[in-house]
Parts: structure tokens; C-alpha cells; sequence
């Protein structure tokens, strides 16, 4: 395997950035966690918008090549590495500084495209997961917007971290979630620790609203796209946990899993339904049309 690093093509053992990176000091940088099909990056201005949306708030939006550039660069990773269906990550930092915590305003920053083979996608492929999602809800909360923009994708990932291993010191012999629901301060669902959350109640397709302190997934945009395609009813809002665990159906959205079915919230089982199965074959039809 090959990765990119700051525009050169190199083994992955010798993949490294310096530990005066700002990224590994402090977070200081924005990421970005995509997908391939047939060698094709599934929706690439999406990720990009938000990328640059990243880096803006940051501060260092204007020493980040441009979209086109970063694109070549996942393109040239993949032929590297004779992937067609791929996970693909690309990381930007403010690069290397000195170790204070005011960043210096001369930045060259870090560029690193990371790789890794996923089965095919679209309407013959088959999912990265195995199984349906068990979810738990936990303690620990969103970080307000207020405090950390929620529309920023950071290297800060403590929260999401933190979360997770709430699941991992509740886990039993008999029992392991595998997603943590996070609510925000005010009490409200708001996503999982690497997923959006979508509930159907009445036939009524729900969603955290996107003014509450939760990353706008690009996948979560996607599908709310193909609801409104279809006529469904959706609603965004302001929900309980209660509220989700009395669904008929609810399912978790993210780039890599794509649309994911939740068997159980906190032992409480909800499943799968018609409504996700249609937008699970919708999506894979806008794969299969895009990128096929």
C-alpha cells in the first residue's frame, strides 16, 4: 500500500508527518472521510464544500490547494494502489510549527491521503457491515456549537472518542453496542459518535435538526435528497431518546456504512422497515448511476 503525503506517493511504513505537526500537537486540522466506487469519489463537491468550510473556520483556508488538486491527488492514491472501491481519508493540518498553541500566521500545511480496499458498492454490492446496529445511548454529550463549531470536521475527535469507550466499560459478555447515541446539553438527540440518525414515527421519516450542535453528514444530505424525491413526510426537530426508541424503524447514515438499519436502542429493539430498505435502494441506485 501507498499513501499521499504533502504530494508524494510513498509505502506506508514511511507515511509519517512530524510530532511537531500541529495536527498531532494540538487537533489543529480538518479531515474528510470519503468513498470510492469503480474508482470514482462519491460525492467529492459535497465533501469538498465542507472541507472548505473546515479550513475556513480554522484560519487557513487560503494555503489549501485547490478542490481540483486535492481531488488528483485521492485519484493518483487509488491508481497507486490499483483500487477501485476504496475508503478513502484525506487530512489537512496547519503543518508544522513551533509548540506554542497561537498558530504562526506562515503555514505550509500538512496534506495526507490515506486509503484502504472496501467491496463494491451500488445496486450489486454488498455492505461494509455485517450486522444491524446496536446502539446505546451515553453520558457524555455534544459539544456545543458554541464551544467547537459542529459544522467543522476536526482532528479533535475526543468527543466522539469518549463516547465510544462509555460503550466499551458498559459492554458485557452478553452485550456490546456498537454505536453511541449522543444527546446535545440541552438533553436532545443529536447523532452517533460517526453517524446521523434518522427514525420513521407514523410514517413520518425524522432527523436531529441541523441547527443543533451535530456535523451535517454529507450522506445524511444525500438521503434526505431521495426522501424528498419520493414525497416522504420529513421532519427535523428536536427529539428525545424515548422518542427513538418508540420508532417504528431507524437506521444510522455515514460514508462508510452508507445506510445502516438499528436492531436495538439501549436493549429496546426498533429494526429496519420499508421506508429504510427503499432509501438503502435508492442510494444504491445514485451510486450505481454515478459511478458504474
Amino acid at each position: 500500500m501507498q499513501y499521499h503525503v504533502d504530494g508524494e506517493l510513498v509505502p506506508v511504513r514511511e507515511a509519517t508527518v512530524s510530532v511537531r505537526d500541529r495536527g498531532f500537537m494540538y487537533g489543529d486540522a480538518a479531515f474528510e472521510t470519503l468513498r470510492a466506487y469503480g474508482g470514482t469519489v462519491f460525492a467529492w463537491d459535497a465533501h469538498a464544500d465542507r472541507l472548505e468550510g473546515t479550513v475556513e473556520t480554522l484560519g487557513f483556508a487560503d494555503t489549501v490547494p485547490p478542490r481540483e488538486d486535492l481531488h488528483d491527488r485521492i485519484g493518483e492514491t487509488l491508481a497507486a494502489n490499483d483500487l477501485d472501491d476504496a475508503y478513502v481519508k484525506l487530512s489537512i493540518s496547519r503543518g508544522v510549527q513551533p509548540g506554542t498553541l497561537t498558530p504562526s500566521e506562515d503555514i505550509d500545511p500538512t496534506i495526507v491521503v490515506q486509503v484502504d480496499s472496501l467491496p463494491r458498492g451500488g445496486v450489486e454490492g454488498e455492505s461494509v457491515w455485517d450486522d444491524h446496529a446496536t446502539l446505546q445511548s451515553v453520558k457524555t454529550r455534544r459539544i456545543p456549537d458554541e464551544s467547537i463549531p459542529a459544522d467543522g470536521k476536526t482532528h479533535n475527535y475526543l468527543n466522539g472518542i469518549l463516547a465510544r469507550l462509555e460503550l466499551r466499560r458498559a459492554a458485557t459478555d452478553d452485550f456490546r453496542a456498537d454505536e453511541a447515541l449522543m444527546r446535545d446539553t440541552e438533553g436532545h438527540v443529536a447523532e452517533g459518535a460517526t453517524s446521523n440518525l434518522f427514525f420513521v414515527d407514523g410514517g413520518v421519516l425524522k432527523t436531529p435538526s441541523s441547527d443543533q450542535s451535530l456535523l451535517p453528514g454529507v450522506t445524511r444530505s444525500i438521503v434526505i435528497q431521495l426522501a424528498q424525491e419520493e414525497d416522504f413526510t420529513i421532519k427535523e426537530g428536536r427529539y428525545t431518546v424515548e422518542d427513538v426508541r418508540e420508532a417504528d424503524e431507524a437506521f444510522l447514515t455515514n460514508s462508510t456504512w452508507e445506510i445502516r438499519p438499528v436492531e436495538s436502542l439501549d436493549g429496546i429493539e426498533i429494526g429496519g422497515g420499508p421506508m429504510t430498505t427503499l432509501l438503502s435502494r435508492l442510494y444504491d441506485e445514485r451510486v450505481e448511476q454515478l459511478c458504474y
